[in-house]
């Protein structure tokens, strides 16, 4: 095993460095399935009956991948509060 030393400078240049890669790498696009904590709040809406209400409504598309997951497809909320917006006059 090999031990590398470092001055403070060359350790904390290198560390921003990789920072920095890691970053770049990072997809910036967000998730498209989200949980219903999430939905709720792109909904601005506190209550899971509503966020229900909205899927059983066939409004917002949803994923049920197991019995107690519910993911929500973030297109979907997006449009359906696209479609409820209002022009201005």
């Amino acid at each position: 095993m090999q031990v590398v030393c470092l001055q403070e400078e060359a350790f904390y240049a290198l560390f921003k460095k990789v920072i920095e890669h890691v970053e770049s790498k990072r997809p910036n696009t967000p998730e498209r399935w989200i949980d219903g904590e999430e939905a709720m709040s792109i909904l601005k809406i506190k209550s899971t009956t509503t966020l229900q209400k909205l899927r059983d409504e066939g409004k917002i598309r949803f994923s049920q991948p197991q019995k107690k997951i519910i993911l929500y497809d973030r297109e979907s909320i997006m449009e359906y509060i696209e479609k409820h917006a209002r022009e201005t006059f």
